[in-house]
């Protein structure tokens, strides 16, 4: 099986996502900013929540356009992610209502881990097929950025009993971190293109 069906499978689950995400910013009952101030806990953490998901699409595409083989481990590993993905905007409606409280703030935290963690487990699961010289394989090496992720949020989840707004910060830099897609994987299939078309050049 190749990348296709899943690609356009995951693609349609995350536009769902933020489709979700948006219908919780509810119109404001009154033609002034003071009826608008009550929304903007809920708009910041939709607005994080975004970044996020685009974050998680962008970097799900390149991934699997360094993919050639899907196995059952993959699309379930693909599943997984998608699953913590999509409670999101469970987490971030829950924040965004109660004012960016400790437990809300936790939780959001904690699937924001899952879904790191998700991230990896699919990757993994994608080297696995494909073997360790794979072109994803040598994209993506010891993947430093990606743990450093996954602390900064496993730091952020007790971080948000003592004082939310720390938690939050180290949310949006994670968001910082990787609001540029992941270079790597494209430095690596223009590689290979390069060497293909080397290797397609008749020799004189």
């Amino acid at each position: 099986m190749n990348t296709t069906r899943l690609e356009a499978f995951s693609d349609g689950v995350i536009a769902i996502i933020i489709t979700i995400m948006v219908l919780e910013l509810k119109v404001p009952h009154g033609t002034g900013t003071e009826a608008l101030q009550p929304l903007l806990p809920v708009f910041l953490s939709y607005l994080l929540s975004f970044v996020n998901i685009g974050i998680y699409w962008n970097n799900h595409h390149h991934m699997l356009q360094a993919t050639e083989k899907v196995s059952g481990t993959v699309l379930w590993a693909n599943l997984h992610l998608l699953f913590w993905l999509s409670l999101v905007p469970f987490a971030t409606g829950w924040a965004g209502e109660n004012h960016f409280a400790p437990l809300p703030t936790a939780l959001y935290g904690v699937i924001l881990l899952l879904a790191a963690f998700a991230f990896l487990f699919l990757q993994r699961a994608i080297q696995a097929a494909e073997g360790p010289q794979s072109t994803l394989a040598r994209a993506v090496g010891p993947d430093r950025k990606g743990l450093l992720s996954r602390i900064l949020y496993a730091l952020a989840i007790p971080a948000a009993f003592l004082q939310p707004w720390i938690a939050w910060g180290l949310y949006v830099l994670v968001a910082v971190l990787w609001f540029t897609p992941d270079p790597r994987i494209e430095r690596e299939l223009d590689d290979v293109k390069r060497r293909e078309r080397a290797a397609a050049r008749p020799r004189g």
